[in-house]
């Protein structure tokens, strides 16, 4: 019979202890992140002279990271200021080949940045991208990538999102993994957002791959500022759910893109159903406006710490569009408490896809929504503070009433 030396016992212990280094395994993002990000709102504006409070500049995103320590987004969570595409110089640095924050728009440089950030108590994110160019056409990190992760941590940052404009899309199956691997090895903690998926068209990626090395990813197109981006998004998670939802759990969450409540495009009805949804999807609660300019009853949506904590609940598990009667979809997700019997609490959205011009209103048996609960449930309506609509049995009939485009969002906590 072969024996295996202890010396080879030794090595083979080691490749195993260095081969399960590979996965990201950092230990963040163990609830979706919640931050601030300048593309949706802020796009590729770097003139600065024409528009000096929306250009992409430090005086941006040092006046954001100021709001959200401010204005009591920091205290619900918000945590991210991330600086998404255009702040990079058009080059490299001709000597040492490191990225060059634009020296005009950037002239503190990003250390100083990443300072201002984490004097505030909040955390510092960067935009990269996998392909030769960043999709605005700044140099991307093909070619550099162990540089770059290195130079990501020398610049103290705390998340990083990699985009996949020019690059080939046959590449990153490897090249996604293998920048986590470069930016875990750096030994600075960094949140890993990867693009990857969205590059993919009607393919599905390697979720076990997604799951191993990235902490959060875009699943699909980005959002624009319309209820209808709100809407493709949210059937394209419909539709897919059966693929898409289990990949999702603590340090691992599928991304619809950001919030875009408090721009132009959302009244406030539409503003929470944004806000519900993406709290039952378990998504990243990435906000993209001018927080100077959101409306009072906007911002309550964006620090509503009832739904917030839905969106944040330690059980990781992303809901499912569950059914649609009369054009009003029904999105539901288990949470916390467990009753007793380990039986799952609900959060359950009403989402209304009616155009006709007065609330309307539905009515749903328990055992319509999985409600099943034999000691029944206590409900409370999120958007409406310290609410108690007493308790439902598991036979009840629970109705509501939804404006067009809009939503109503209760939890239902087994007893």
């Amino acid at each position: 019979m072969y024996k295996t030396s202890p010396a080879v016992i030794v090595l083979l212990l080691l490749l195993q202890l260095l081969n399960s280094g590979q996965a990201l395994e950092n230990g963040l993002a163990r609830t979706p992140p919640m931050g601030w990000m300048s593309w949706q709102r802020f796009r590729c504006i770097t003139d600065c002279n024409k528009f000096p409070d929306e250009c992409i500049s430090e005086r941006l995103f040092r006046r954001h990271a100021d709001l959200l320590a401010s204005e009591g987004y920091a205290d619900v969570g918000y945590e991210y200021v991330i600086v998404d595409d255009c702040w990079l110089e058009k080059a490299r640095d001709n000597k040492t080949n490191k990225l060059v924050a634009d020296r005009t728009r950037f002239p503190s440089g990003l250390n100083a940045l990443a300072d201002h950030v984490h004097s505030r108590g909040l955390k510092f994110g960067l935009y990269q991208d996998f392909g030769t160019h960043t999709c605005a056409g700044y140099p991307g990190v093909i070619d550099h990538m162990q540089l770059d992760a290195q130079t990501f941590a020398d610049w103290d940052v705390d998340y990083v999102k990699l985009d996949g404009c020019y690059a080939n899309v046959t590449d990153m199956a490897e090249g996604y993994p293998q920048f986590g691997r470069l930016l875990n090895a750096t030994g600075r903690p960094m949140v890993y957002s990867c693009s990857w998926p969205a590059y993919l068209e009607d393919a599905y990626p390697d979720y076990e791959s997604l799951i191993k090395h990235c902490n959060l990813w875009r699943n699909w197109d980005d959002i624009d500022d319309s209820l209808e981006s709100v809407f493709q998004i949210m059937d394209y998670f419909g539709k897919n759910q059966d693929s898409i939802q289990p990949q999702a759990g603590p340090g691992h969450w599928n991304d619809p893109d950001m919030l875009i409540l408090g721009n132009y495009g959302l009244s406030y009805d539409q503003s929470k159903l944004q806000m519900a949804v993406w709290a039952v999807l378990a998504a990243p609660l990435i906000m993209s406006n001018d927080l100077a300019k959101v409306e009072p009853r906007v911002k309550a949506i964006l620090q509503n710490r009832d739904v917030i904590a839905v969106n944040q609940d330690p059980l990781g598990i992303q809901g499912r569009r569950l059914l649609a009667k009369r054009d009003i979809e029904v999105w539901r997700r288990p949470i916390t408490p467990k009753n007793d019997d380990q039986e799952y609490s609900f959060a359950v959205a009403f989402v209304s896809r009616r155009t006709d011009g007065e609330p309307y209103g539905v009515t749903f048996s328990l055992k319509e929504l999985l409600l099943t609960n034999s000691k029944g449930y206590s409900v409370q309506d999120l958007f409406e503070p310290k609410s108690n609509l007493g308790v439902y049995e598991a036979d009840s009939q629970f109705s509501t009433r939804v404006v067009p485009n809009g939503v109503t969002f209760y939890k239902f906590t087994a007893l």
